[in-house]
């Protein structure tokens, strides 16, 4: 079954490609892997049984994904401990918070309640490299782990999952939320009772919305790829900020007083502002992905902070950050992470230390947005072509060539395959949006004519 693993974990339509069966052989297969890491080796030298965190979100299809999984783990000699319905984030500290040797995480993230995913991290939290993967979906074809009598894994519900998570969460602020009002959208998922209990502890006034899941209704015209509900929820209580969160609540963004979006770009440059001036960005670097707006990268600059690229995808910013040893990264999708205090983006860490930078200069979030300018983008995805071909055909360099040359310094050219469809990806920013429009629609067409199927 080559090529299972996606650019985060094992995701599909639950009883379509993720059946309860491939669940259990996914855990067996992880189970084999990382039950004989070192960790789990030194655990074993003393006597006891490697030990994983189980977790999801509140999707239906996740009762039995997720018993099917705690199967698939005892019965291959692991101690489950299961966390319950709690973020993706939530579920990457306590594997290091525990010292567990690894941890599974059931969740489609911002996908609707027909799909779900399995997510494996590594001991500490982390998520897999590449080669890991490729041995956990060898080791499916393998032989199982299947021990006897007492060397059988036990399932325990993990019962202060989530009010360890909390105290984490709150320990990590530097300032206090008090004279905030927050309206928070948990988008009916993992975050409807972390999150609106941590802004509470953290001295916030809350209202919430999106915070009913029913096992059908995450990510269901709500949360973080929905912001029309939360603009509007923010109007109507006069608070100063709206925070959304998407089904697993591993993203953040926001809308400031009047509804405007503040997107993941502009709170990494709020962020990374911040830490530059209390002295906590190392080497004062920023790491984000070829997708960032033009303008973080100018705001960076321009307040003495370096900004390092890297490919598309929270794991490529993950890989950079911990090989540069950075502490702050992310995407303009509202991954972010703060690696001083997670391993993975967080959220509601994310969301809390936003609005603790509001209370902690006593500025709004638009003012403080308004480090950066965000320049007009297009974006547009060119289906019915061959994308091995896109940095191959000279007609098309030329077109880029030429749609840089009249852009100069005030816009950029991305012209990128997709890692999962048949499309080549048209991105295109400049100082107005008309510019944008019809640059990304002349390369858009010269694309389409040249690398036609």
């Amino acid at each position: 079954m080559a090529g299972l693993f996606g650019t985060d974990g094992v995701r599909g339509l639950a009883n379509g490609l993720l059946t309860a069966d491939l669940a259990l052989g996914l855990a067996q297969a992880t189970a084999s892997v990382l039950g004989r890491g070192r960790s789990a080796e030194a655990r074993r030298a003393t006597g006891k049984r490697p030990v994983a965190v189980l977790a999801r979100d509140p999707r239906v299809s996740g009762d039995f994904l997720g018993a099917a999984v705690a199967a698939g783990l005892a019965s291959s000699g692991v101690d489950v401990l299961d966390a319950g319905v709690i973020p993706t984030p939530a579920a990457a500290y306590l594997i290091g918070s525990i010292d567990a040797d690894f941890g599974v995480m059931i969740s489609a993230s911002h996908n609707p309640a027909r799909d779900n995913g399995i997510k494996i991290f590594a001991y500490g939290g982390t998520k897999l490299p590449d080669e890991v993967e490729q041995r956990i979906e060898e080791a499916l074809s393998e032989p199982n782990l299947l021990p006897t009598d007492g060397d059988v894994g036990r399932i325990r519900r993990f019962a202060d999952a989530e009010d360890r998570y909390v105290l984490h969460l709150l320990q990590s602020l530097p300032h206090r939320l008090e004279g905030i009002h927050v309206v928070l959208d948990c988008a009916h998922g993992a975050a409807a009772g972390v999150s609106p209990e941590t802004f509470r502890d953290a001295g916030a006034t809350v209202t919430i919305i999106g915070n009913d899941p029913d096992g059908m209704n995450i990510n269901d015209g709500v949360g973080s790829t929905h912001l029309d509900n939360l603009a509007r929820a923010v109007l109507e209580a006069g608070a100063d900020v709206g925070i959304a969160h998407d089904g697993d609540a591993d993203r953040c963004l926001a809308v400031d007083a009047r509804g405007n979006l503040i997107d993941g770009d502009q709170i990494m440059a709020i962020l990374a502002v911040s830490m530059k001036e209390r002295g906590l960005l190392a080497r004062d670097t920023l790491v984000a992905t070829v997708m960032s707006n033009l303008g973080l990268k100018i705001a960076m600059a321009e307040n003495g902070i370096s900004m390092l690229q890297t490919k598309v995808g929270d794991r490529y910013v993950l890989e950079a950050m911990n090989e540069g040893e950075y502490s702050l990264g992310g995407e303009q999708s509202g991954h972010v992470i703060m690696s001083q205090f997670a391993t993975t983006g967080d959220g509601i860490l994310t969301g809390l230390h936003l609005v603790a930078e509001m209370a902690r200069t006593g500025k709004s979030i638009a003012e403080l947005a308004s480090v950066m300018t965000v320049y007009p983008q297009i974006l547009i995805n060119v289906s019915g072509v061959d994308r091995d071909l896109l940095h191959s055909d000279a007609v098309l360099a030329e077109a880029v060539r030429e749609a840089e040359a009249e852009l100069g310094e005030t816009g950029r050219v991305l012209l990128r395959p997709s890692g999962t469809e048949p499309l080549v990806r048209v991105m295109v920013e400049a100082a107005d949006q008309a510019t944008a429009d019809a640059l990304a629609h002349r390369l858009a067409d010269v694309a389409r004519a040249r690398l036609a199927i």
